[in-house]
């Protein structure tokens, strides 16, 4: 037998206990070893919710885990994807969407276009994440001082007409906005017609022939919401 010198033994059972140590200090603070893609993915609407929902509140609070961003679980994600909800945002650089949820790589099927309006793309985009990728959750995401409802606000107020392309995103926002109380401040117009806009794309959303049935059968839901600038906080308007 061959016979380890004092030195290297007092090493080795350093070696061997700190190795212990870590393993339950890890263990302690969550520090687990990645899931592959697909397993512990949310099945129910109101699960996946209040999954996203927790998120956000370590967000606003400052608390963020900055979860699945390792190369182990960028790995894991090169064959397959199972996001947990499906996205609406608008394009603002101050909402980026999977920072505001503490969300990581794969977690969040992201469609983001100003002022979060429904097109043709957008409709097309969320039709594949629900039909393919079977995500229970699709969120609108608006925000406060939309800049896109800003536009379709001061053109009401017999502002100067945008150019071509932004225009035709602020003409479907207009009829929202016709809704609102023009003898508001323009500011309280905003507002209102952030939350106007959103409910109109998840209204326009929920009555898509292809997602009828599974927002019938439950397995989908629909939500508008409002990201709120100073806090960070993610306002449901409707569930």
């Amino acid at each position: 037998m061959n016979r380890v010198e004092p030195g290297r033994r007092e090493a080795l059972l350093l070696l061997a206990g700190l190795g212990i140590f870590l393993g339950n200090f890890s263990h302690g603070f969550g520090w687990q070893t990645p899931h592959l893609p697909g397993t512990q993915v949310p099945q129910e609407p109101d699960e996946a919710l209040q999954r996203i929902m927790a998120g956000n509140t370590k967000f606003a609070s400052g608390k963020v885990r900055h979860p699945h961003e390792s190369a182990a679980w960028r790995t894991g994600l090169t064959k397959e994807q199972h996001p947990i909800a499906t996205i609406l945002g608008c394009s603002d650089s101050r909402v980026p969407v999977e920072i505001v949820f503490d969300q990581g790589l794969g977690d969040l099927f992201v469609v983001r276009v100003a002022g979060n309006v429904v097109d043709v793309d957008v409709v097309g985009s969320v039709e594949y994440a629900v039909i393919h990728l079977h995500t229970p959750l699709v969120l609108v995401l608006g925000h406060e001082q939309c800049g896109a409802v800003t536009a379709a606000v001061q053109e009401r107020a017999n502002r100067e007409k945008e150019s071509e392309g932004i225009q035709k995103l602020v003409d479907q926002i207009e009829p929202v906005i016709a809704k609102v109380d023009s003898k508001l401040s323009i500011e309280e117009q905003v507002k209102a017609g952030v939350e106007a806009n959103v409910r109109q794309s998840a209204q326009i959303l929920s009555a898509l022939t292809e997602l009828a049935k599974p927002i019938q059968a439950k397995s989908l839901k629909i939500v508008a919401s409002v990201y709120e600038l100073q806090t960070g906080r993610v306002r449901i308007l409707s569930r």
